[in-house]
């Protein structure tokens, strides 16, 4: 049988810390922010350093992504060039199919069947030109057909619980079937951010020309707000104007990336400005304190019946540090409790989740809640270890 242990945690181990936690007063409760007014149909603001969401409207609703579609069509190429199954430098045909995207004013980087572009040319005119041509022609470079791609997409978005999403085609054109969510475009654009930190610096290229033909990045925070360095425009009779926006900025503990995306607004200007307010609100409302570095055990836990006696334990989050986003002034009036099961019995796996860390205010209002998993594993110890610790736990 299991029972909750909850353990009180110092946050960082300093004298002024424990000293701001020992003077915060019991009825002190921290009112959470309150977001502007967002003229959006849907809408989620995220810091990325804690994976928490600041702010969100709808945003599980399904809707039609329009080009934002083009977050996860790249992301299969990079994965492509990542798994050497593409190179930048090669070239690849443009079929019919590609060239015909052209017609009926949608949006494409001007190739056609008698040019061979590079894998490198490609991924410009998808990411800054939202060449739906581009796409085309690298869906059948890496698939074999573009049939074959989307059913890797779906695959994709299966395999990371994107539950709104549905991929229908690789450009975002309006079709039955075809459709996302504010989270889910997050999810996507925050795995590209994550996991392909050398292409996405694309993102952040202001204007590309190509077949002598120059088009400028619709992103038009790029030119406004200089801690803006991404990332995708999507626009459809349907799904109104959309973009997705990631601001970066240094912090003392490290750089900090707030991601907005925002749904059905009515114009180019809108989709900035309301981006923009969402992002600005982000920065002044919210402050993000790293709590635990990268790695840095949280809590050690005994382990019964195993060939070592306890385990570290680290947060489940991206490199294993912990950050929380909380009310601006809040961060050093925070308090932290672990809850683990208990007894905890081997064998445990690396990365196995044995319990969580909970995060909240000096008032007690809940700031996060961050899963804790084993940091190595703890392989089942020899007959007379598990007999001995069988009586002892029989014995408590």
């Amino acid at each position: 049988m299991t029972h909750p242990i909850r353990l009180a945690l110092a946050l960082l181990a300093l004298p002024a810390v424990l000293a701001a936690l020992a003077a915060a007063a019991p009825h002190a409760h921290a009112q959470m922010p309150q977001p502007p007014e967002i003229a959006a149909r849907q809408y989620i603001l995220v810091d990325l350093a804690s994976d928490q969401v600041l702010a969100e409207r709808g945003a599980d609703q399904q809707a039609d992504p329009a080009s934002l579609t083009k977050l996860m069509t790249a992301h299969l190429v990079f994965n492509a060039i990542r798994d050497r199954k593409l190179d930048l430098e090669q070239t690849l045909p443009v079929s019919r199919r590609a060239w015909d995207e052209r017609k009926g004013g949608a949006s494409v980087m001007f190739i056609d069947p008698t040019m061979q572009p590079k894998v490198s040319e490609l991924l410009r005119g998808l990411i800054v030109q939202s060449g739906n041509d581009a796409a085309v022609a690298l869906a059948e470079g890496v698939s074999g057909s573009v049939e074959n791609f989307v059913a890797a997409m779906n695959r994709q978005a299966q395999a990371w619980g994107l539950k709104n999403t549905q991929f229908r085609n690789v450009t975002g054109m309006s079709e039955s079937g075809h459709h996302s969510s504010a989270r889910d475009v997050a999810a996507v654009a925050a795995r590209v951010i994550r996991e392909h930190p050398q292409f996405y610096p694309l993102y952040a290229i202001r204007q590309y020309t190509y077949n002598n033909i120059r088009q400028d990045n619709r992103n038009l925070l790029l030119g406004r707000d200089p801690s803006v360095d991404g990332m995708k425009t999507g626009y459809t009779e349907s799904a109104g104007y959309c973009l997705v926006a990631s601001s970066a900025r240094a912090t003392p503990g490290g750089q900090r990336r707030l991601l907005s995306v925002v749904l059905g607004t009515d114009s180019r200007e809108a989709r900035a400005s309301e981006s923009q307010k969402l992002l600005n609100w982000g920065w002044t409302a919210w402050d993000a304190v790293r709590l635990f570095e990268p790695g840095r055990t949280i809590v050690s836990a005994p382990v019964w019946k195993g060939e070592a006696r306890e385990v570290s334990l680290v947060a489940e989050t991206p490199g294993g540090g912990l950050w929380v986003s909380v009310p601006k002034g809040e961060g050093d009036k925070l308090r932290t409790a672990v809850e683990r099961t208990e007894p905890l019995l081997a064998p445990l796996v690396a990365g196995q989740r044995v319990g969580t860390i909970k995060v909240t205010t000096a008032g007690g209002a809940a700031v996060a809640t961050v899963p804790l998993v084993a940091q190595q594993a703890v392989p089942l110890a020899g007959f007379f270890g598990r007999t001995w610790d069988a009586v002892r736990l029989w014995i408590r």
